[in-house]
């Protein structure tokens, strides 16, 4: 097995430092690979992971290299590390594992870059903040090549904000703290909720919005306010949306439209939820609490199975979710 890094990865001593910085800053990014550093063609089968964050579920990793053919395995972030590459080599049988890390816009229009995420049989998107994506690869050849993957079809797959990014509608994240709940039900037009589209373009994941970390960090509230948003805003007619919790991961066929779960052992809550509306909120106005009722809820874990082309599931609990004047009701007493 053979690592290969740029140069300034060992910036830090002296002098080096001050020659590496402004290569950092032209070029943009850092890129680590693992295996075999030429391109191999291989034959891929499309696959969409979509983790609510937390630690990563090995099937993913499993399931992607099967789907990639073995070929070459990208992941894609801004900032951090590459310690992806050690863990997916491990598991998905690919040719070679590379992490691209960006570190500012200069990257989005590097031919390298691009021809490396454009030649990738399976492409992984980390964690992070998802503005941080927005603001770099939106509308740029990124945006492009992140498509041209899913499209071929080969395995795509996000977590926590990686996730964020996969549906049409997402929450771009671009106010100054992360939105909770509480904030957005009392006032679903929130300076922090913000809402953004056609990023990137798998056509399964259109018309829909995910979420992430659900049961964690207690999102169910702003998953709501979301799709209140975007059916009252005229983006879509009827709002639907996938959150997953954190150490969960739901796995889409783009070819028939279901989704399985898996989850990594022993974590207490390994759901994923399913939301779609009736229609447009009761009450979606700036600094008033919202009301949206009988929102509907399908709620699976591993074993369970949901089919977004006729938005039915098996295995799994359904009830509805009302928010009255801010306040989240369940039909089952359980808003989770």
């Amino acid at each position: 097995m053979r690592a290969r890094m740029l140069p300034f990865v060992t910036a830090g001593f002296g002098l080096l430092l001050l020659a590496a910085a402004p290569a950092l800053a032209a070029s943009g990014y850092q890129d680590f690979i693992v295996g075999n550093a030429a391109d191999v063609v291989r034959p891929t089968t499309g696959l969409v992971v979509m983790q609510g964050g937390g630690l990563d579920v090995d099937d993913n990793f499993v399931r992607m290299g099967a789907a990639a053919g073995g070929g070459d395995f990208v992941v894609i972030r801004f900032g951090g590390t590459d310690a992806y590459n050690p863990y997916i080599y491990a598991l998905c049988g690919c040719d070679s594992v590379e992490t691209i890390v960006f570190k500012n816009k200069n990257a989005s229009t590097n031919q390298y870059v691009i021809d490396r995420i454009r030649n990738a049989e399976a492409l992984f998107i980390a964690g992070g903040d998802q503005s941080d994506y927005v603001k770099t690869w939106k509308d740029t050849p990124i945006e492009d090549a992140i498509n041209y993957v899913a499209a071929k079809p080969a395995p795509v797959g996000g977590t926590s904000a990686g996730m964020a990014i996969l549906s049409q509608f997402l929450y771009s994240a671009m106010g100054k703290a992360s939105l909770t709940s509480s904030e957005a039900l009392a006032n679903p037009f929130s300076k922090n909720l913000t809402l953004d589209r056609d990023f990137v373009a798998i056509p399964a994941l259109a018309d829909l919005i995910t979420d992430q970390h659900l049961v964690e960090r207690d999102r169910m509230g702003r998953t709501m306010a979301f799709l209140a948003r975007l059916v009252s805003g005229g983006w879509t007619g009827t709002g639907r949306a996938i959150a997953s919790d954190r150490n969960t991961a739901a796995h889409l066929n783009p070819a028939n439209g279901t989704i399985q779960v898996f989850s990594t052992p022993g974590w207490a809550t390994p759901w994923v939820y399913f939301l779609k509306t009736p229609g447009a909120p009761e009450v979606c106005q700036p600094g008033t609490p919202l009301t949206y009722r009988n929102v509907s809820v399908y709620r699976i874990a591993p074993g369970g199975t949901f089919d977004l082309d006729t938005w039915t599931g098996t295995g799994g609990i359904a009830y509805t979710l009302s928010a009255e004047a801010g306040v989240l009701l369940s039909s089952r007493g359980d808003i989770y």
